[in-house]
């Protein structure tokens, strides 16, 4: 499986963000699709989730009312928007795509390269 990550860059504060991830190489219904991000000098930390089986979808809580993370099973990508975006958005934003989704990215199994996120004031 592979994952790479598209839309990253320089966006103002009060912008609206969005990333694209596609997946390649497998089963892409068959898996659940998450988005974790980086940011400097931090852990990684989860973002988004979008489980395979029942299509919920799951967001940290404080992001929770401005991002929107989709997928589209017929193109094999998935998305995720931000707006409002704020200078402690800035990070790595990485796609995942595992068995479940959880917060926690030691079970996530396959990883994108990631792609920078600078939101600047």
């Amino acid at each position: 499986v592979q994952l790479v990550e598209t839309g990253g860059g320089l966006v103002q504060a009060g912008g609206s963000l969005n990333l694209s991830c596609q997946f390649s190489g497998g089963t892409f219904t068959s898996y659940s699709m998450g988005w974790f991000r980086r940011p400097p000098g931090k852990e990684s930390e989860f973002v988004s989730g979008i489980n395979w089986r029942d299509g919920k979808e799951h967001y940290i809580s404080s992001v929770r009312d401005r991002i929107t993370m989709s997928r589209d099973n017929n193109k094999n990508m998935v998305y995720l928007e931000k707006n409002d975006l704020r200078t402690e958005a800035t990070a790595v934003y990485y796609c995942a795509a595992g068995t479940v989704v959880v917060n926690a990215d030691r079970h996530w199994t396959y990883w994108g390269q990631g792609t920078q996120v600078t939101v600047s004031t």
